[in-house]
């Protein structure tokens, strides 16, 4: 489908601030923040004093604001804030490292930074290397030469008329994880959100106004940014914002708490979830819907958590560049360990490397058409065509479609592994991997054998309390062997404490090829 009912000067406050207190939701709970309910009166007047602010700073229209800012009240009306006055804002990953910020600041050209208190410190040191940013507001105990955010907005009006924008100017950018090579800056338009919270969050997911939604991806992840703020708001639900590292028994503390109906989760942190023995303190009866994003969910997690809770995963796929999820699987119509079917207003090819569409049945590089697709990478001209073509993007991902118009996920393009000449992908190996009661997680890459040969090799972090041994290591291999065909199971097994991922929970094989070619 196409945009609803957008005009051509647009600006995306309005949908996700104003039309909720036109609608008479302003006394309504917008927020659930520890001990706060902010109301969206109490969310409108904040958005309207931080832009005002950035206003008296000197922001103009179309330059970028970063925003390194926990999972708060401050990082909603920092987002929009800048919306509504016409700059562009950038959430950014809370946790990187200096040299991260650094490279992300300067790239972006930043003017301005709003940054928690806890995250000053990746910025202090490279304060002097940052060649375009002039302002730094703190959120919490501001150092000096900073501003402090509660002062800062506090004489502000709670009045601000929205910038004379278009639907196509830029409204937001976000950061790609890079998984390999630095993070490009992927320039989302002012439409973008509206047309994935009214194909995805409606069109899947049927959101409406009495839906609270909790999200253990952080709002600075495309995903999280959707399912913690711009899904709920645009239907005048609730968020339920959680500033902390979402470790399992706090998650199910939340939950059981604030009783969200919606809950976003990623397959690592599903698979924590299920790691915890005693649960009998814990209530997750209030969710009718679980989503799962940013990795593939293997069957085996869908049927435990299925069995546990009797709550369905909807697993899909997204991307930061198509801004949420483009594929999923729909209520009680679920096919566990596949991605689902397209979502409204998608369209997909799955083709061979000459961009030529495959039949059903065959793998291929999964290409996307969808008007949420970013316009292009920020100062990367050459990565942009390769990626964008026309009205398609290269998702990176191998994709085969059944006769059902079910998509099942292979693996990224760089990860597909050639077995003695045949295709092998390694989320079908880590899938049976996990389905062993021993193993919490896996991951595989290829490895050359003695002859030069190409074959997997496995990394697998037990569950705790399991004791790696030579047997164990045979067992899993035997194990692989006797669930999927011979050839894919693991030569070399590895045990090991934890996987490298980026900070939405994707596993970084890459990292792994590294250490590996590092040896020899």
């Amino acid at each position: 489908m196409a945009v609803p009912n957008l005009p051509d000067r647009y600006n995306a406050s309005t949908t996700f601030i104003d039309a909720n207190l036109e609608a008479g939701r302003g006394t309504k709970a917008a927020i659930l923040y520890g001990d706060q309910a902010l109301t969206y009166n109490d969310v409108a007047a904040m958005v309207n004093r931080t832009g005002n602010a950035l206003v008296k700073l000197g922001v103009q229209m179309e330059q970028r604001v970063m925003l390194l800012l926990l999972d708060s009240p401050e990082f909603v009306a920092s987002f929009f804030g800048a919306i509504r006055m016409g700059a562009v804002p950038i959430p950014t990953n809370t946790l990187l490292r200096s040299p991260d910020y650094e490279y992300l600041i300067n790239d972006s050209r930043a003017v301005a930074l709003i940054v928690s208190e806890p995250l000053w410190a990746n910025i202090e040191p490279i304060r002097a290397k940052l060649k375009w940013l002039k302002h730094v507001i703190v959120v919490g105990k501001n150092p000096e030469g900073t501003l402090n955010y509660a002062d800062w907005i506090k004489n502000e009006s709670d009045q601000l008329t929205p910038a004379d924008t278009l639907r196509d100017d830029a409204c937001f950018w976000l950061y790609s994880s890079g998984t390999t090579g630095f993070p490009k800056g992927a320039v989302h338009l002012q439409h973008d959100m509206v047309y994935c919270a009214e194909n995805y969050a409606r069109g899947v997911l049927n959101i409406n106004e009495n839906d609270r939604t909790f999200s253990v991806a952080k709002l600075f992840f495309a995903y999280g940014l959707g399912n913690g703020l711009y899904f709920p708001f645009y239907v005048g639900g609730t968020t339920i914002l959680y500033p902390n590292r979402p470790e399992p028994k706090p998650i199910y503390e939340v939950v059981t708490k604030f009783k969200p109906t919606l809950f976003f989760c990623v397959p690592t942190a599903y698979a924590g979830l299920l790691a915890v023995e005693d649960t009998a303190a814990y209530n997750l009866s209030s969710v009718r819907l679980c989503v799962s994003a940013g990795e593939a969910l293997p069957k085996a997690l869908y049927d435990k958590w299925l069995s546990k809770w009797e709550v369905e995963i909807l697993d899909g796929i997204g991307s930061t560049e198509i801004l949420h999820i483009f594929i999923s699987n729909r209520a009680k119509e679920a096919r566990a360990g596949s991605s689902g079917k397209l979502v409204p207003g998608y369209e997909a090819r799955v083709a061979d490397e000459n961009d030529q569409a495959l039949p059903q049945g065959e793998v291929g590089n999964l290409l996307i058409r969808g008007d949420s697709t970013c316009a292009y990478y920020w100062n990367k001209h050459s990565r942009t065509k390769e990626t964008i073509v026309g009205e398609w993007i290269r998702t990176g991902d191998k994709y085969m479609i059944d006769n059902d118009g079910y998509f099942w996920y292979q693996g990224r393009s760089d990860d597909m592994l050639k077995v003695g000449g045949i295709w092998v992908s390694p989320v079908e190996v880590e899938a049976t991997l996990i389905s062993h009661p021993s193993v919490l997680e896996c991951a595989v890459i290829g490895l050359m054998d003695k002859d030069e040969l190409i074959k997997p090799k496995a990394y697998v972090v037990l569950k705790q309390g399991v004791v790696p041994t030579p047997e164990l290591e045979s067992e899993l291999k035997v194990f692989v062997k006797d669930k999927i065909a011979p050839y894919k199971y693991p030569r070399w097994l590895e045990f090991v404490n934890e996987l490298p991922k980026t900070a939405t929970g994707k596993i970084q094989r890459f990292r792994l090829r590294q250490a590996e070619a590092s040896k020899s």
